[in-house]
């Protein structure tokens, strides 16, 4: 028997609208530590976006260092595999990899030999061993691709989506020889970093992998040989082929839209070479995400009593108190639209993040017609006064009001004044 936790998409060293989100992240993996103790894995697989961004602060490599000195001692035969996603500098990531192998924690941040000739399977794959104390499972620990990662396939109509696929069949043949060879029966588990067809995204809060939308890679990327996929990359838990592919999902939300998302770690059981059994284990949220109203955006006078109404939170200190977006419908421009939601906010244990406004033109035009680009046009032919009264009409419907023109014609004389 063999017992893995799968969890991805860490992002420690998030700034969230100007908030760190340390302690938030410090409790996760308080809470990850007590899953380690209670369910009492043979390993722990964690695929890819370690960190948030290539240059993590210090304090969130102390955090994760921490973590992993921690889990070691907690559980000393604990067998870590953790790859390398899109937000992180692979090369960065694995450079205390041949300290930390010693402790059977494998960073692997590139697929590349140091050469960068061919994959080098000799990380890659990496043998975990079970109940037994004999290798139950051959992992392909397998970071983010990049086009320089793969195999050049020429004729293909997409050279880095071929080349993926070419990498996960070099592998899985290679795992399937070192099977025969050492441990035969072993399951096979790859690691991915990547965007399967199919998969829902968050818009807001995951990098697009390349330029436009050609990103995503086919389920048959990882043949049926494969009895687990363990993947990284988006954020809401979803599964296929029965779950035998399986995104765990990010453990905090990373955004609003994320606010409703169920935030888990899977735990796995393996057994003849098969995936047995998956369990979603929740994880707590410390730090709610609020929106008002709850869906959609209403005008700033139906708003402001709902805020008020935030008074009755309890107090909490500030790293705990909930992070508030407010959304806005707006009929035209209002200067003092801050100040006023800040006013009804007095007292309350809340963090306001953002103001989202969403004009009356942009709701009754519909979200793709506001987000499509405005009709080009030649600025030289336009005058100054044209521009704004034509996006003031694009936005609110109505044209601009007197003042509006007014304080724009005194700014233009006093440019002509000064030039």
């Amino acid at each position: 028997m063999l017992k893995i936790l799968h969890t991805a998409d860490w992002h420690l060293g998030q700034s969230f609208h100007g908030y760190s989100r340390e302690p938030e992240h410090a409790a996760f993996l308080d809470w990850l530590l007590l899953q380690l103790q209670e369910h009492q894995p043979h390993a722990l697989l964690l695929a890819g976006d370690v960190f948030d961004t290539i240059h993590p602060a210090a304090t969130a490599q102390k955090l994760f260092y921490s973590f992993l000195s921690r889990a070691r001692q907690l559980q000393p035969d604990l067998q870590l595999v953790i790859t390398a996603g899109n937000h992180d500098a692979g090369s960065r990531l694995e450079a205390p990899a041949g300290l930390l192998d010693a402790f059977s924690i494998h960073l692997v941040g590139t697929p590349l030999n140091a050469a960068g000739t061919e994959l080098d399977f000799r990380r890659l794959l990496v043998p975990l061993r079970g109940d037994s104390g004999q290798t139950e499972a051959i992992v392909i620990a397998m970071p983010f691709l990049r086009p320089a990662d793969v195999p050049t396939i020429p004729a293909a109509e997409d050279p880095w989506l071929a080349g993926i696929r070419a990498a996960y069949e070099q592998a899985v043949s290679a795992a399937a020889e070192l099977r025969a060879e050492t441990a035969p029966g072993a399951a096979l588990i790859a690691i991915g970093h990547c965007h399967l067809v199919g998969g829902l995204e968050t818009l807001d809060s995951e990098r697009r992998l390349v330029v436009g939308h050609a990103e995503a890679i086919g389920l048959d990327t990882f043949p049926p040989a494969l009895a687990y996929v363990a993947l990284g990359h988006l954020h809401r838990a979803q599964q296929f082929q029965q779950g035998r592919i399986r995104y765990s999902g990010s453990p905090i939300p990373l955004s609003f839209t994320e606010a409703a998302y169920q935030h888990q770690i899977l735990c796995l059981d393996f057994a003849g070479g098969q995936l047995q059994s998956v369990q979603s284990i929740p994880v707590p949220r410390t730090v709610s995400l609020l929106s008002v109203p709850v869906r959609g955006n209403a005008p700033l006078e139906t708003i402001l009593p709902q805020l008020c109404s935030l008074q009755e939170l309890p107090e909490v200190p500030l790293e705990q108190q909930p992070f508030l977006r407010v959304n806005v419908l707006a009929s035209g421009p209002d200067p003092t639209r801050r100040q006023q939601i800040e006013q009804a906010l007095q007292g309350c244990s809340v963090r306001l993040v953002q103001i989202h406004v969403q004009t009356v033109a942009e709701q009754q035009q519909g979200a793709d017609a506001a987000d499509a680009a405005p009709v080009s046009a030649d600025l030289s032919t336009l005058t100054p006064v044209a521009v704004l009264t034509r996006e003031y009409q694009r936005l609110y419907a109505a044209d601009p009001p007197a003042e509006l023109l007014q304080a724009l014609s005194d700014v233009l004389h006093q440019e002509d004044l000064l030039a």
